[in-house]
């Protein structure tokens, strides 16, 4: 992983007192939270705590009710327009939970799909970077398969390698293995492993707490919309100094043996939808 002092000191991610509701739920009080480039940070908590609506206020999917979101130069918060937003996503990888493959196009098709029509490539440069990211991920074998052909862990692998087809700046993941057969998750963490290996800005939301404190630069830990403590892995696993953290962990590495079934926060299909269709 990068050193600290390789990185830039202005953050590629930067959240200020991020606050926003569901009617009168809610859902986020206050987020401050930093992503430096080149740094893998692990947003981990139970679920309901707010994890993955983070993540879609980074990219404009929510629309938070105060605070600031910054992401590189852009200020995510005064984004207007569907357009705006939509630039923003050009940046930002987005792995969901669901696979969210186009069914009716085969796997390498669901790769070239957005950089042909988003990013303007031609079909040749399109298809020999999808063809790289499939080796990348293992699955350049499959590449005139269709999703319902595949393995949930092979879509997921899909997936990620559709979100890198955009060369974003940064990639996020929200429980990416929550959905899959615990033979298949091991897979999955491979290909995310070797992605922060190679300097990967990503920030993900998961259960899987050996695999976060392995392979994070910083690890934040949410309850009831807050940020209750963060830092080092080695921080957060071996010596929390909240109560709630405490517990939490005891809980979640207790049931090592046993793979958390995970909910997340809830998704509005509309939202899902329109990223997939922009990017």
């Amino acid at each position: 992983m990068p050193s600290p002092d390789t990185r830039a000191e202005q953050p590629l991610v930067s959240l200020r007192d991020i606050h926003l509701s569901f009617g009168s739920n809610r859902v986020l009080k206050g987020i401050d939270l930093d992503v430096q480039r080149g740094q893998a940070v692990s947003i981990i908590g139970p679920s309901g705590s707010g994890k993955s609506t983070i993540l879609r206020c980074i990219t404009g999917l929510l629309q938070t009710e105060r605070g600031s979101i910054r992401v590189g130069d852009t200020d995510v918060h005064t984004l207007k327009t569907e357009a705006q937003r939509i630039e923003l996503r050009k940046r930002v990888g987005f792995v969901f939970q669901q696979y969210n493959l186009f069914p009716h196009l085969s796997v390498l098709e669901n790769l070239v799909i957005a950089p042909r029509k988003v990013l303007g490539e031609s079909a040749a440069n399109a298809e020999k970077h999808a063809h790289e990211l499939l080796a990348k991920v293992r699955m350049e074998h499959k590449a005139d398969a269709y999703p319902g052909q595949l393995s949930g862990g092979q879509q997921q692998r899909v997936a990620i390698a559709r979100a890198l087809a955009m060369r974003p700046e940064l990639i996020l993941f929200d429980e990416v293995t929550s959905a899959l057969d615990p033979e298949t998750v091991g897979e999955v963490l491979t290909v995310i492993r070797e992605l922060t290996e190679e300097g990967m800005t990503c920030v993900l939301v998961t259960h899987e707490m050996r695999f976060a404190e392995d392979i994070s630069d910083v690890v934040y830990f949410t309850e009831n919309g807050l940020i209750v403590e963060h830092g080092s892995p080695e921080h957060i696993f071996q010596r929390p100094t909240h109560e709630r953290t405490q517990t939490f962990l005891r809980h979640a590495l207790g049931d090592a043996g046993r793979r958390p079934v995970a909910s997340g926060d809830p998704l509005l299909l509309s939202n899902i939808s329109r990223y997939s269709l922009s990017v």
